[in-house]
C-alpha cells in the first residue's frame, strides 16, 4: 500500500473539532480512500479582543489508487 499526504487548513467560527471536520470534508469532496488525519497545529483568529475564528492544520493521508 502507498499513501499520500496532504495538508490542509479548515475553518469554523465555532470551534476546533468543526474546523478539523471542514477539512477532512471539503477533502473528502475531491479525494478518495482518506484513512487518517494528523491534527498539526490549532490556530485562532482574534478580533475585538474574542475569538473569531478557529483554524485547524491537518495532515490527511489517503491510500493512493494503482
Amino acid at each position: 500500500m502507498v499513501e499520500k499526504v496532504l495538508d490542509i487548513v479548515g475553518t469554523s467560527p465555532e470551534s476546533f473539532a468543526k474546523a478539523v471536520d471542514d477539512a477532512v470534508s471539503a477533502t473528502a469532496q475531491t479525494v478518495r480512500n482518506i484513512r487518517w488525519v494528523r491534527v498539526k497545529e490549532l490556530d485562532c483568529m482574534v478580533k475585538n479582543d474574542r475569538i473569531s475564528e478557529y483554524h485547524a492544520l491537518v495532515r490527511i493521508y489517503f491510500d493512493v489508487e494503482r
